[in-house]
Order: C-alpha cells, then structure tokens, then sequence
C-alpha cells in the first residue's frame, strides 16, 4: 500500500555520506585546500575508471570544453556543431573561442540530433563537433565517425595538433554521462575528447568540478597535453602550488597569459569518496529507472531508453514525454506537481529559444524536431535518495495529474469541434 501523505520530494539532491564529510575535514586539516595531491590522485582514478592514460581535473565540464577548443587553437573563422537540444554550455564554449555555433536540429522523436543534417552543417570551416550524452545515454558515435571520415576531404587543419587528427575532432559534452558504456567502451573512451560534469546534481558530484580524458592510441603526446591542460588552468603558469613547495623550487614562468579554473583538493576530496561508491550509485539509479519504466510507459508515455543490447546509461536524468499535449498543458503538469510536493523539471529547452541564441540569429522554427521534443517533455526527479515508496508515489501522482490535464485537454477540443 502506497503512503499518500503529501511529501516534499526535491528534485536532485546530492547524495553526500559522512564519508565525503570526513575526506573534506582531512583536506582541510592536511594543508592543502587548493590544487595538491588529492586532486593529482582524483585525476589518476578517473583515467583508471574509464580506462585512459590521462585525466585533467578542472572547475567544471564548461572549462574542460573551453580549455579543450583553444588547446585544439579553434578560433575565429572556424565554425564548431553541437545540437539544439542542449543546455548552453555545449554551445557557450564555442562563441567564447571567437568560433562560429552550429545548431542541428534532433531527429524526429528523439533526444539525439540528427545525423543526416549534421553530415550536411559540415564545412570547410568545421573544426570541432560537439555531441552530447543527454541524461547519460552515450550518442551514436559509429555513425559520427562516418559522418566525420566521409568529410575529411573538406578539412583544413590550422595547426599541427589538428593536422595530427587530419579531420574533424569529436569532443562531447559528457556532462550526464560519466560511467555509461556502449559497444563494450566506457564513456571517455570513445571520443577524441570527453568532458564530465561533477556538478552538485550529477551522478558524482565534487560540488563544482569536471574532468577531461581524451581516447587512447590517437597518437597525441599525453604529458605535454596534460601540460597544455594545467598552463590553460592556472594562468599559463609554469609550475603549481605543490610544485613549488619543492626545496628552492619557487622561481616560475607565466608562458603566456591564461586562465583560472584549477579544481581544489576538498573537491576532489568530495570526489574520491563518491568514486568509491559510484558502481552502487549506479546500481540504483537503474533500480529507480526500471520502476519509473514499469509503471509509466503502459500508460503511453514515453521515456528515453537508459539500457538495451549494447549501451547501458550512467541513468542521470529520467526524460518522460507526454503525447498529445501542447508546452503550456506540461508547464501546468509540473505546477500541479509541485503542489503534490514533488520538483519536477525540463530538459531542455532549445537553445533557439533563448534570447542570447535568438540574438546570434537562432530562430526556433528552423529546430522543430527539437522543439516537439521539447514541448512535451518533462523530467521526474531521479537521485539516490529517494526511496522506493517515494517513486511510487512520484508514479501514481503524476498518472493523476496527467489523467486530470489530458481531460480537460478532450473536453476543450470537444467544445472547439
């Protein structure tokens, strides 16, 4: 029997045990707060975990994107594709390095964009795509990389690091998808580069914080990128604060004028512990998935497929879309939602819609695939601590909600007939 006493049931808080608590005060009794060996050791398990060389530990997955383009020297004059359906850090880094933002609209009735018009945005001018894992599901990169060799004849390499890749560079946005797998690879495994999210609400979270990787046997020198990465993040300094705590060791070069978006030690503090536990975080988020898909899609409604043959999903965010009903009849879904005590949320509206995207010339009537996605979508909380009586009862008041706005939506069209 289902408890159906109002709740307050949050969105997507962290999940933070005293473990992470205690790991924090040792970082702060240690002495080190800032850049120091916690975040050289988070690094070194990252790359372990997914099974690279090398990982650069950063502020945020905005940064690692940022620092990632203007290590590749992509500027102005280059154009760099990403999809519409995205929050706007995968597009914001673009117009940051002075390049020109590609949008390409989803394919009809997905989350993904569209493949064929991606093949057809590419240039000349094309340096960089930039996919994206939404809510933790790895994209299909057999077929971008087709799409990418099938125009290799078109690219012109600026540099020599780009002359090494001699085409187009992948770089995704994996911000949700830390720990997903496809064709028997881990996510950061597959694209040229990968940047995470350890954003308060992802999977594992270092409050603020992200990480790059970058694949395995692509011929790149992994010191002196890993070097690149630390001069772009510290000011183009030569040396860090553990470096120069060696005897003597306090002289340093600025090489040219850089940036600030070192990760601390008390994040990556935070880091280690939930690494420690994310196979279990993992675990039940699939858990919490599997019902949310047991009880809602015998009702029609739709969710993006987490796990099937040959992908499994880090499980990050639960998109459910509800047929038949407009932007406005979902915005009151999710007020009527909140009113049972649960936060519900969407993702994502369409960058076109915005007013800085709308500025650059965007017009969301070139995007309609993504913005049919859009209108209808809504997210359902999907965090460790909820409980499994809590998605229960999540399932049942959103079947009454639905149920009570898809009633209204006949009778008025009964009336409009």
């Amino acid at each position: 029997m289902i408890n159906t006493k109002l709740r307050n049931i949050p969105f997507s808080p962290p999940d933070i045990t005293d473990a992470e608590i205690e790991e924090v005060i040792k970082a702060m009794q240690s002495g080190w707060i800032t850049t120091g060996p916690r975040t050289k050791e988070f690094e070194n398990k990252i790359a372990e975990y997914v099974g690279v060389n090398k990982a650069v530990c950063l502020n945020s997955a905005t940064a690692a994107m940022e620092l990632t383009l203007r290590i590749l020297g992509v500027g102005p004059g280059d154009e760099v594709i990403t999809s519409s359906y995205t929050y706007t850090a995968s597009a914001s880094v673009i117009d940051h390095v002075g390049a020109k933002i590609v949008l390409v609209d989803t394919a009809p009735d997905s989350f993904e964009m569209d493949y064929s018009k991606l093949a057809a945005a590419i240039t000349e001018k094309t340096k960089v795509i930039i996919p994206v894992d939404l809510a933790g599901k790895m994209c299909d990169y057999d077929i971008i990389y087709e799409i990418v060799e099938s125009k290799k004849g078109l690219f012109k390499a600026n540099n020599g690091l780009q002359a090494l890749f001699n085409r187009i560079v992948v770089m995704t946005d994996a911000a949700h998808a830390f720990g997903a797998e496809r064709s028997g690879l881990k996510c950061g495994q597959v694209a040229d580069f990968t940047c995470f999210s350890f954003h308060a609400v992802k999977n594992l979270t270092t409050a603020e914080g992200g990480a790059v990787v970058w694949g395995s046997g692509l011929g790149l020198d992994d010191e002196w990128l890993y070097k690149q990465f630390m001069l772009y993040s510290l000011h183009g300094q030569s040396k860090d604060a553990l470096a120069k705590t060696q005897k003597g060791a306090w002289e340093y070069d600025i090489v040219y004028p850089a940036y600030k978006c070192n990760m601390t030690d008390i994040m990556a503090g935070i880091g280690l512990i939930q690494l420690n536990r994310y196979e279990n975080i993992m675990k039940r988020r699939r858990e919490i998935i599997e019902i949310y898909d047991n009880g809602l899609l015998s009702l029609g409604i739709h969710a993006l497929q987490h796990y099937g043959e040959n992908f499994t999903s880090s499980g990050h965010l639960y998109l459910a879309r509800i047929p038949g009903i407009r932007e406005d009849e979902r915005n009151e879904i999710i007020v009527e939602m909140a009113e049972a005590g649960i936060a519900c949320n969407v993702h994502y509206k369409p960058l076109p819609m915005f007013t800085a995207y709308k500025n650059l010339g965007f017009n969301i009537k070139d995007y309609p695939n993504a913005f049919n996605v859009y209108k209808n979508e809504i997210t359902l909380p999907l965090h460790t601590l909820l409980s499994d009586e809590d998605v229960m009862y999540i399932i049942k008041s959103l079947k009454k909600v639905v149920n009570k706005v898809l009633s209204k939506v006949s009778r008025m069209e009964k009336q409009n007939v």
